[in-house]
């Protein structure tokens, strides 16, 4: 079942996205940052704020009461931000994140919102070919990679963002 996160949801949220992205349990998936990154993708203050924000929205996908997918999605001016698609290592490539996917098409469609962006670290070579074969477009565009006291970087590879978007139909 796919809903609305709330407050009350921000533990298991937390939970969810640090051990998809980063440490040992995410290696299970086939998503995991772990070698590029440690340390903490999210916090619970940031998951607080994001979510008390009213031009986000976090969808949450439950299985009997357990959070086991989540994608945030930011209204901005013309068009949708697409970010922390997450799904648990152990149930990746089960349809979750298509399904997380399709509901952020649902959602900018409703929103009048002509396309959805967002952002992947270039060298997620499996990644970005994933979003490619859903739709998702490289724009050319480059974001410099954030510094942060969440998270180090374990690779001498440069890190920076690639923008991807799809046009909603």
């Amino acid at each position: 079942m796919i809903a609305k996160a709330v407050a009350e949801d921000i533990a298991s949220l937390n939970s969810l996205i640090n051990s998809a992205y980063r440490g040992e349990f995410s290696k299970k998936g086939w998503t995991t940052e772990a070698h590029l990154l440690e340390g903490g993708r999210t916090t619970e203050a940031e998951l607080l704020d994001i979510i008390q924000d009213a031009s986000n929205t976090i969808l949450k996908y439950s299985d009997k009461g357990k959070i086991i997918g989540c994608v945030l999605l930011k209204v901005k001016a013309n068009e949708l931000y697409l970010g922390m698609l997450t799904v648990s290592p152990e149930l990746q490539n089960s349809g979750i994140g298509k399904k997380l996917l399709h509901q952020a098409e649902v959602f900018a469609a409703a929103m009048q919102l002509p396309k959805i962006i967002m952002t992947v670290i270039t060298v997620r070579e499996e990644l970005i070919a994933w979003y490619n074969r859903n739709g998702y477009r490289d724009t050319g565009a480059r974001e410099p990679f954030p510094v942060s006291d969440v998270f180090n970087p374990t690779t001498q590879e440069h890190l920076e963002f690639m923008v991807l978007e799809k046009v909603i139909a």
